[in-house]
């Protein structure tokens, strides 16, 4: 699995890039400079980056993802869990719940997934 790791500064200006996609550069830079209070040149510098990671793509000036936001969420969850639990989602289940009870609709929301998941 590639690992994208973001800084703060980056994710939100990931989100900013997935909210308007596909985005003209140009435009992208006046968002960026309107809601992060950046100049052009860090929004190219930290776009080239995420281009270079493989999460964005810049074609003939119009900036669009690679890889989706629920995809890279869904690499950050699978990176937590294996940091954190041991890859353990059990574990991690356990914590998380921290010994509350489930409502019967989350109990049959978690068997259903698992279910749908589980290898045959």
């Amino acid at each position: 699995m590639k690992e994208y790791k973001l800084a703060e500064s980056e994710e939100r200006f990931a989100e900013l890039i997935w909210q308007n996609e596909p985005i003209g550069s140009g435009n992208l830079v006046k968002i960026c400079e309107e809601e992060m209070n950046w100049k052009k040149s860090t929004t190219y510098t930290v776009l080239k980056k995420l281009c270079e990671k493989g999460i964005f793509q810049n074609e003939k000036a119009v900036v669009s993802s690679i890889i989706t936001r629920d995809e890279y969420y869904a690499k950050q969850s699978i990176r937590f869990v294996e940091e954190n639990f041991g890859g353990s989602l059990p574990k991690f289940l356990t914590s998380f719940i921290g010994g509350e009870r489930l409502s019967k609709h989350q109990a049959d929301e978690l068997k259903r997934l698992i279910d749908e998941y589980k290898e045959m």
